[in-house]
């Protein structure tokens, strides 16, 4: 029975992609166009995510310019991310936003680890609920013929192999983040 092993293995998978993205919107110091990932424009009535409606560049580590393709959203991007709370206040050039990211201070640095603990504690939790519902599903089917009582130690044993894995890619992937945080 390794199908309920690939599911579940794909699941925490997908759990280990989502805290990367959610860490990618974390400000580090460092011009990064992931941060402006989750930031959506009004445009024409319609919320646009703004990496769909602007070239986005890094042209040096401390800034990130954003070009509308429409010259004419300039101000709507603009008010996009200033009501955002990435933290940072564009200016224009009436064709270009650039967004100047300021050095983190040390007090910003320690709340940000924080957060990013956080994200790699709740990530764990979700990890946990997807390892209880896999044996959950294993137990159910051992009690419906499914499986045999060895099987189901092997299938167990599986998972918690998983589990132990995934537990320690989050922490190696928060412990990275930490690391980029506290680089002056």
């Amino acid at each position: 029975m390794a199908n309920a092993k690939d599911i579940y293995q794909e699941k925490m998978e997908k759990t280990l992609s989502v805290l990367r993205a959610d860490l990618n919107t974390v400000r580090a110091g460092r011009a990064n166009a992931a941060l402006l990932d989750q930031i959506a424009v009004e445009y024409y009535g319609v919320p646009t995510p703004l990496k769909n409606m602007a070239n986005i560049a890094v042209p040096d580590p401390r800034t990130i310019t954003i070009t509308p393709f429409d010259p004419k959203s300039v101000k709507d991007v603009e008010k996009a991310i200033q009501v955002s709370n990435i933290g940072i206040n564009p200016s224009n050039d009436g064709r270009t936003i650039r967004l100047v990211i300021p050095p983190l201070t040390e007090e910003r640095r320690k709340e940000l680890t924080k957060l990013i603990k956080k994200m790699g504690e709740d990530s764990k939790v979700a990890v946990r609920n997807l390892r209880r519902d896999a044996n959950e599903d294993l137990k159910k089917q051992e009690k419906n013929g499914e499986l045999t009582e060895d099987d189901l130690k092997e299938e167990l044993d599986e998972i918690q192999k998983l589990t132990d894995k995934c537990m320690k890619d989050i922490d190696s992937i928060v412990a990275a983040k930490d690391k980029e945080l506290m680089e002056i």
